[in-house]
């Protein structure tokens, strides 16, 4: 059992400082409450909306790092990376659906395909899904707090873009396998 979730990425980081404590996935983290706290809902709909976000957080890294990336790593590193990265943010396309509005959800896909070429090179170099698994987790937990302005609606995406791809050139370039 436990050589099976090793393989899958359900183990600890061995060198953290090769990966600057993953300082830049806080900043990842913070976004969601940069224009302060909006607390609308009710306490019984915060915890249900958390829980349900720590799930969609835990089986999307298992299933596009864990899952996806690991079977078509085997023939095609390269393709794999694109492949686990860009599916990750094409399938936030579904928010749509949920009644966002065309621009935020065209912002999200992009942002949603930068982090996710992130979490790919970190599970690629560190050999562990932890890290991702927890920074997504709280990314879609802390999103019910969003106070949603300018300054989410645009820059936050520029930003969740270009942080997670100079961290993921960083670990990319700094850190052998």
């Amino acid at each position: 059992m436990l050589k099976r979730t090793a393989y899958y990425g359900l183990i600890k980081v061995e060198n953290a400082k090769k990966f600057l404590y993953f300082i830049p996935l806080l900043l990842v983290i913070s976004v969601n409450l940069w224009n302060g706290i909006n607390i609308n809902n009710t306490a019984g709909e915060i915890v249900f909306h958390i829980l349900t976000m720590i799930n969609i957080g835990f089986i999307e890294e298992i299933i596009f790092r864990g899952f996806l990336f690991k079977m078509m790593a085997k023939s095609n590193l390269k393709l794999a990376i694109f492949i686990s990265a860009i599916t990750f943010g094409a399938g936030h396309i579904i928010n749509l659906f949920n009644g966002a509005d065309l621009v935020s959800t065209v912002l999200q896909i992009c942002y949603a395909t930068a982090i996710g070429y992130l979490f790919v090179i970190i599970f690629l170099k560190s050999k562990s899904l932890v890290p991702c698994i927890i920074t997504h987790c709280l990314v879609n937990s802390l999103s019910i707090f969003n106070v949603e302005n300018t300054l989410s609606r645009y820059i936050a995406p520029v930003f969740l873009i270009i942080v997670p791809f100079a961290y993921a050139i960083y670990i990319n370039n700094k850190i052998t396998e």
